[in-house]
């Protein structure tokens, strides 16, 4: 079944907010997608999600680029600090990715291929899970770093947040940007700062990832699978693109917002609330 335009701008409001709100994209976009009987692993929404992600890192870019000159970009001893930082943290993120993934294949799944893996974690009861993981991780930080810390991002710092990052990679529902931002507050990093690093972060990944989405697609043997079966998809695409980046923008705002008044743990009672939600369609067979 291949989504109408409707279908694919709501989809595009939906993960652009839910992609830059700690509340994850993936678990949204999965339940978005099926209850609109949509295959989450069919061709064409692949091509689309990999847009979506492309106007979702637009409006990261827009929104933190001045943010950015002030900190990363305000001198060239600043820019050196940032980039050793940046990039110890994608290593350890890429490390621990790599691990857990070589892990659940080979002892959770037996040695089976990567796309039994992306299916295993896209079942409702995992997504609850892992949702409900990241809420309680979230409530934590904000109850316990209620007030802004004023620890400097350091390389150990970086590391942990890295090392975060690097878990969520293979779950479905456990939301990058609250795991990041989480574990930043609990080593008692300014809120401000770990925010605008864990969205650097983002900005560093999200390429590679859109690749690798392509990459994938592209290797795909199924006819709907080729390139020119998927053009039709291109237009009502760029129009889910425009609906990601602004809701992209507005997310950010009210991150922002939440997070300078002290609300961050707002956002893990909502991660609690929709994993009961996904919880229940899954009872429903869902």
């Amino acid at each position: 079944m291949e989504p109408t335009l409707l279908q694919i701008l709501f989809l595009g409001l939906v993960q652009g907010a839910a992609e830059l709100l700690p509340v994850s994209s993936s678990a949204h976009v999965i339940v978005a997608e099926k209850l609109m009987g949509l295959d989450p692993a069919s061709p064409s929404m692949t091509f689309l999600l990999v847009m979506l992600h492309t106007g979702t890192m637009v409006a990261v870019i827009a929104y933190f680029w001045k943010a950015w000159k002030r900190t990363f970009f305000a001198s060239r001893e600043n820019f050196g600090s940032s980039m050793k930082n940046v990039a110890l943290a994608t290593v350890a993120t890429l490390a621990v990715g790599l691990i857990l993934k070589l892990l659940i294949e080979k002892v959770l799944l037996h040695g089976s291929s990567k796309d039994e893996m992306e299916d295993l974690f896209g079942h409702l009861p995992l997504v609850g899970a892992a949702l409900l993981t990241a809420g309680l991780l979230i409530i934590t930080a904000g109850h316990l770093r209620g007030r802004n810390g004023q620890r400097e991002l350091g390389i150990l710092s970086s590391f942990w947040i890295g090392v975060s990052q690097g878990i969520c990679i293979p779950f479905r529902g456990l939301s990058r940007s609250g795991t990041t931002i989480s574990v930043g507050m609990l080593q008692g990093i300014n809120r401000q700062r770990v925010e605008e690093f864990s969205f650097a972060l983002a900005v560093v990944l999200t390429p590679p990832a859109i690749a690798k989405e392509l990459l994938r697609l592209l290797k795909s043997h199924t006819e709907e699978g080729a390139p020119h079966h998927l053009l039709h998809l291109l237009g009502p695409g760029l129009f889910g693109m425009v609906g990601a980046f602004i809701a992209g923008l507005l997310a950010l705002k009210l991150l922002s917002s939440w997070l300078e008044k002290g609300h961050w743990a707002w956002f893990g009672y909502y991660c609690i609330a929709f994993a009961c939600y996904v919880f229940f369609l899954a009872s429903r067979g869902y």
